[in-house]
């Protein structure tokens, strides 16, 4: 059975006083018996203190990058040990501004996706496509093409560490958002290419999310979907009470 899961993407934001602050107000509103799983993403500095204080609680801590490398001279680069050893167990890859600004290649995220899955992390994967493949209707195409150079590549599919999150480079920190309907399409059509390489019993456990300038006014339209599992939260995620709005919109 998949997961409902809303992860919140906290990017480059807050210094370390408004990250513990951030934290404390979610924990405070967050209802504990919620099925839904919760991640938060800090900033590589605050992971540490971010996991100290989320021990006990029913939020996970995330990563928002990770190196292929286990050591070595990599200026500025975390290892997945390193990761490990402050607690951490889950990873964003692939995300858009990372392939945009930083040049990240289809071949350098699936040594990242290897290597992650290899030490048991939990794998947020990032697909999507840009406003001219929308327009030109090719945006089928091109999430085929970003799974089949990446995650259909992978040593070995782990459906348990695996979730797979739709971004559309258009609706990412835009205000844009896909409708419900454009966000059940993808999905759908992401499980059906999941189904077709894999077989239904992996394509009906994997939990894809939706992530683009999710709302609290959006959310619950866009999470009854069928196949919509939950969502990858940028901006609104800053707001303790948005995000909790968001976590509460999944029945």
């Amino acid at each position: 059975m998949r997961k409902k899961i809303v992860a919140g993407n906290w990017k480059m934001n807050n210094d370390l006083t408004m990250t513990i602050d951030l934290i404390e107000s979610v924990k405070s509103k967050l209802n504990f018996k919620t099925d839904t799983q919760v991640f938060i993403s800090p900033s590589y500095p605050f992971l540490y203190e971010a996991i100290k204080k989320c021990k006990g609680t029913l939020i996970n801590v995330t990563a928002q990058n990770i190196n292929e490398n286990e050591s070595g001279a990599y200026t500025g680069e975390v290892s997945s040990s390193m990761l490990k050893s402050i607690g951490i167990n889950s990873v964003i890859i692939g995300h858009s501004e990372r392939r945009q600004y930083f040049n990240e290649s289809d071949s350098t995220l699936l040594k990242k996706v290897n290597k992650a899955l290899s030490k048991n992390f939990k794998v947020f994967f990032c697909i999507g496509e840009s406003i001219e493949d929308r327009n030109n209707k090719n945006h089928f195409n091109i999430i085929k093409q970003q799974l089949n150079n990446t995650i259909f590549n992978i040593d070995k599919i782990d459906i348990n560490n695996l979730i797979i999150a739709y971004e559309p480079i258009w609706a990412i920190g835009t205000g844009l958002t896909a409708s419900p309907e454009q966000a059940q399409e993808i999905h759908s059509f992401i499980r059906n290419i999941f189904k077709d390489k894999y077989g239904s019993n992996i394509s009906e456990n994997l939990s894809i999310i939706y992530g683009g300038s999710v709302k609290p006014s959006s959310a619950r339209d866009i999470f009854e979907k069928t196949d919509v599992d939950g969502g990858l939260i940028g901006g609104a995620s800053l707001k303790a009470e948005d995000f909790i709005d968001i976590v509460n919109s999944i029945g």
